[in-house]
């Protein structure tokens, strides 16, 4: 029997290890040779210019909604008094317990960095004098808050918020203005939500409730988590906040502050109802709903989005709030102002970017996109620079120009603008700038005319009017 014969191997060429990507520099780092690579801290996070467009969409959003409900923006600092938050807050609060960033000045006192904005926009309002001015008085704010959480998904260290804020009546339309306020964000974004809403009336009122709620948890302490069993001690009201798998049939089966409230809260918080009905805003009622911070009184509401689950099955909320609001008619006098009572709203940014950024994957969602009315493309060395000149020209003239000074195929530049989805392009090459002439270029079409480069503004301008 022949003996079988051995395959002979493909001779296979070992690359060169240089040509191997280090891991560090295939990931985009560039760190030289003996240094170290700098990392972003813990709970902090990069805004990167290609999620610009969820940002840049969402303060548009912001901006147009504060301009047609006629809120003034405010900014006030991100340090402030560390006693600012805890009064207005509450000893008892996860807030200023567990997540506050307190540090020592240098004189001694205690400073924080913002964990929230409310307390720092009824500070203003009482150190500016603000209750001279005609109630109410409306506000907005744009910017970034501090607390030292758990990093989640979309929950940092550093988050941004917009905040909607309204001072000076006690009215219950008041407090439908910012649920449609927070409503028609998520709805200019193309992102659906739903709300849910409770009243916890009057601290009286809670007190009454809190006891109750106390005997009932009391009689359950050895099924709940530890954090409540703490503040069952500290804040029984707390415990409705907490988000703990093990707690959640027992939460479920509290007693709801609604049966606790008197008539005058219970009317007050119907006229809400009946206003958010009237707006077509739906909602849901949730009589576990207390919100997580001291200084509210009757209304308090928040704000999910709506995932929609596999092909078949239901439509589920997400779990996490998007931001939420209620009254807080007694904060001002508790932070040393005259009783005034106020309202507001807060929306998370980078969580609502996360939740958009999903949603969008298999849905229609309104990101804002940059306009332009034309584009300059150029060829060679001469050409580039008369372009400068040209571009600055036509931007002054109130045109709005697509341009790319670091591509030199006409070509390419030409994809570019139908990216852009402009009309008409400008084309400049070296023949062009002897003759002190232009090319443009109906995009749609592909004709082309050539023009003297002085009425070129006039001849698009003219174009796009037609438009």
């Amino acid at each position: 029997m022949p003996k079988k014969q051995k395959e002979k191997k493909k001779f296979v060429p070992r690359k060169n290890k240089e040509q191997k990507p280090k891991k560090k520099e295939a990931e985009g780092a560039v760190v030289e040779k003996g240094k170290r690579a700098h990392n972003i801290l813990r709970g902090m996070h990069d805004i990167l210019p290609r999620e610009e467009k969820y940002w840049k969409t969402m303060f548009h959003v912001a901006e147009n909604l504060a301009a047609y409900f006629q809120y003034g923006r405010i900014e006030t600092p991100v340090m402030e008094e560390a006693g600012l938050f805890v009064r207005s807050l509450g000893k008892g609060t996860d807030v200023v317990e567990k997540e506050m960033y307190v540090f020592e000045n240098q004189d001694g006192s205690k400073i924080c960095l913002r964990p929230e904005a409310t307390a720092s926009v009824v500070r203003a309002y009482i150190n500016a004098g603000m209750f001279n001015y005609p109630q109410p008085v409306k506000m907005w704010y744009w910017g970034p808050m501090f607390r030292h959480d758990r990093p989640q998904a979309g929950r940092y260290r550093e988050f941004r918020q917009v905040g909607y804020e309204i001072i000076g009546a006690a009215d219950p339309a008041m407090d439908a203005e910012l649920i449609l306020v927070a409503y028609n964000f998520y709805k200019d974004l193309g992102l659906p939500v739903e709300i849910r809403v409770n009243s916890i009336g009057l601290p009286e009122e809670r007190e009454r409730y809190k006891a109750e709620l106390a005997n009932y948890y009391r009689a359950k302490k050895s099924y709940i988590c530890e954090d409540c069993r703490k503040r069952l001690l500290k804040n029984p009201l707390r415990l409705l906040d907490c988000k703990e798998d093990q707690c959640q049939p027992i939460k479920d089966e509290a007693p709801q502050i609604v049966d606790w409230l008197s008539e005058t809260s219970k009317n007050y918080f119907m006229k809400v109802l009946e206003y958010l009905d009237a707006l077509g805003i739906p909602y849901i009622l949730q009589p576990t709903l207390v919100r997580g911070l001291d200084y509210y009184t009757h209304t308090v509401f928040e704000i999910y989005p709506v995932i929609e689950a596999e092909e078949g099955a239901a439509k589920e909320t997400a779990q996490s709030a998007l931001g939420g609001g209620g009254r807080y008619d007694l904060l001002m006098e508790e932070m040393g102002g005259r009783p005034t009572p106020a309202a507001g709203v807060a929306l998370g940014i980078d969580r609502s970017v996360a939740v958009l950024k999903q949603y969008g994957e298999k849905h229609p969602i309104n990101l804002l996109k940059p306009e332009y009315d034309i584009y300059f493309a150029q060829l060679g060395e001469r050409a580039k620079g008369r372009a400068l000149k040209m571009i600055e020209d036509l931007r002054q003239s109130g045109l709005r120009i697509g341009f790319n000074f670091y591509k030199n195929s006409l070509k390419t530049q030409l994809e570019l603008a139908n990216d852009l989805k402009v009309p008409c392009a400008l084309i400049l090459g070296q023949k062009e700038v002897q003759e002190g002439t232009i090319i443009i270029r109906d995009m749609e079409s592909g004709i082309q005319e050539i023009v003297d480069q002085k009425k070129a503004e006039n001849i698009v301008k003219k174009k796009l009017e037609k438009i």
